[in-house]
């Protein structure tokens, strides 16, 4: 369970830390845009109160506790299906980044009400309007992992 905790660390403070980098110490929150390796790597300011892709943002202000408490239970769940269901490293690995990710991502919303999404990158003459954050890269490789490793115990 060690691993479980490690990663779901890692994926936490690494995205809070490149917040705190990028949309405070870097100002993004008031420049809007800063251009890393353009077309590759921007980074352009949003602030997401929905989920993906912007998906339920115009809801209701309750719609953010709603999505804060989903976040604690669906993590707690993995912490404890983990713990019953998974015994490879790589699947707990991935299993604590999903954990990391959305507690990081939950938090934001806590502290600013809505998640701050700053990473923008397009490529091969395909521009992309949509922004994210290294919570949401952590929260998608760790369901990958749990797919492609698969390590659940069938009775």
């Amino acid at each position: 369970m060690r691993i479980l905790t490690l990663s779901a660390f890692f994926a936490f403070a690494i995205d809070q830390l490149s917040k705190l980098l990028v949309v405070h110490v870097m100002d993004l929150k008031t420049v809007l845009r800063i251009d890393v390796l353009p077309p590759l790597l921007n980074f352009r300011m949003g602030w997401n109160t929905g989920i993906n892709f912007g998906l339920l943002s115009s809801s209701p202000d309750i719609m953010r506790y709603v999505l804060i408490g989903l976040a604690v239970v669906i993590s707690a769940w993995l912490v404890w299906w983990s713990r019953r269901t998974l015994s490879r490293r790589i699947t707990l690995t991935g299993a604590g980044l999903i954990i990391g990710g959305a507690l990081a991502n939950a938090l934001d919303r806590v502290i600013y009400g809505a998640v701050a999404d700053f990473l923008n990158m397009s490529c091969c003459g395909i521009t992309n309007p949509y922004t994210f954050n290294l919570a949401d890269v952590a929260i998608f490789a760790g369901a990958f992992v749990l797919v492609a490793f698969d390590d659940t115990k069938i009775a």
